[in-house]
């Protein structure tokens, strides 16, 4: 161990080292998180969107210490009994089933809403639950456009209420430590980052309009979005590549990694971003681009980079997905997992950590049970009041909104000169228009 790594180790014993002794990771004991003032307050949660990624988080939810999933919600009733069977095993009650959350939130019991619905539903829903008195954790990106963002910033100020964006690696412990051994300059002053992502995704074909299966709620699917037809290619995961639902592999996979880059260059937005790539794999309904780069500067005197490929598998560092920050004294390699590498100028491995638990960056549903159980956590610290938010709304806006921007750019074919102190396109009407959506009759989002 390097000298100044067991210096890290010393000086933070209290936090991150504490919780591999003390045990606050899932399934590694919970004695010291026991005796935290406050956390025995049980706080019960209505969890939306259940059929893959919400599914495994309310499992997570549910194997939590003080914790009842108390109500399930999904617009697709296999998804939803499914759901329901799973989390009445693992905490031994049977949380009651919706298929519309707004019930739930009229349940003045319930005490916050988990959303991992698809992306055009997180902030209205996050809006509307933070009106109903609801504290809210929404997965990653929170927004699908960066006027939802800054809605949801002002209601959370507005409302007070509690939000967590899912950003999960902002709580594990080997990334967190990293971050702080860059900051305090084990590499130097770093100025450049980069990240990926790589996965060999398929055609998503030619869809058909076909008879709304029986199983599913369309017009609930649809919610705040204009009314489309129903085809057979878009739900449960497809809609992630067209505009008017999803936001593409950048703020599908992109946010958590240039979250990563943010916080470790420690800047918020740039005054130039730029994004080029296409739909280049196959011909099909897919819209949003599956081989795409952005680029976005920095006054501070730094360039972070992204670089996203849904059909070439190809990995980089060794890794599917990562970071890697260059400083003036050598490089650090965060990679899809929770731990890291440190090189000198020369590339060569200076010092390797490990994390304490295996993570499957490709798994879409579930790929850290235990590690994000962290930020789930950190969530009902941030609620109790003994701990601030690892990854707050007003910080999730911001890494959601420079891959919104990034998409912005790609999508106009130009780079966009940005205001650093409010994240707009200066004088540019055009990128504007990109800022909000239209929202169906009835359902705009109203503070």
């Amino acid at each position: 161990m390097s000298a100044s790594r067991r210096a890290f180790i010393k000086k933070t014993a209290a936090g991150s080292a504490a919780v591999f002794a003390g045990g606050i990771l899932p399934g590694f004991g919970a004695g010291s998180y026991r005796r935290i003032p406050g956390a025995n307050e049980r706080i019960r949660v209505s969890v939306m969107g259940v059929n893959a990624r919400g599914l495994a988080l309310a499992l997570n939810f549910a194997r939590q210490e003080n914790c009842d999933v108390a109500h399930i919600c999904d617009v697709d009733n296999r998804a939803l009994e499914r759901c329901v069977e799973a989390v009445s095993e693992r905490q031994g009650a049977r949380p009651a089933g919706f298929r519309d959350f707004r019930r739930s939130l009229e349940d003045p019991d319930i005490d916050a809403l988990v959303i991992a619905a698809p992306d055009h539903w997180h902030a209205p829903a996050s809006l509307l639950a933070m009106q109903a008195g609801k504290h809210v954790y929404v997965e990653k990106p929170c927004s699908h456009n960066p006027h939802e963002g800054e809605m949801l910033v002002e209601a959370a100020a507005r409302y007070g209420r509690v939000v967590q964006m899912g950003n999960q690696r902002r709580s594990w412990p080997r990334v967190m430590e990293a971050i702080a051994r860059l900051k305090e300059g084990v590499i130097g002053r770093p100025y450049f980052a980069r990240a990926w992502y790589a996965n060999n995704r398929g055609t998503m074909g030619h869809g058909k309009e076909v008879p709304v299966p029986q199983w599913l709620d369309w017009e609930l699917w649809q919610g705040p979005a204009p009314r489309k037809p129903y085809r057979d290619n878009l739900v449960h995961y497809n809609w992630h590549w067209l505009w008017h639902w999803g936001t593409g592999e950048a703020l599908n996979n992109g946010t958590h990694t240039v979250d990563l880059m943010r916080w470790g260059l420690g800047v918020d937005c740039p005054y130039r971003i730029s994004s080029s790539g296409g739909r280049y794999r196959y011909e099909d309904d897919w819209e949003t681009p599956d081989t795409q780069v952005i680029s976005m500067d920095f006054r501070e005197g730094m360039t972070m980079t992204w670089e996203g490929r849904s059909c070439n598998g190809k990995e980089n560092e060794g890794t599917s997905t990562g970071v890697l920050f260059f400083g003036e004294n050598g490089s650090m390699l965060i990679p899809g997992g929770d731990g890291y590498t440190i090189f000198d100028l020369d590339g060569n491995v200076v010092e390797k950590v490990e994390g304490v638990t295996e993570v499957d960056p490709l798994n879409p549903v579930n790929p850290a049970e235990l590690l994000d159980g962290l930020h789930i956590r950190n969530f009902f610290d941030g609620i109790r009041g003994i701990a601030p938010l690892k990854a707050d709304i007003a910080s999730g806006h911001i890494s959601t909104l420079l891959v919104q921007l990034g998409n912005i750019s790609y999508r106009l074919g130009r780079s966009l000169e940005i205001d650093p102190a409010t994240g707009h396109a200066l004088g540019d009407r055009t990128a504007e228009e990109y800022w909000s959506r239209s929202y169906e009759k009835g359902w705009e989002m109203r503070l």
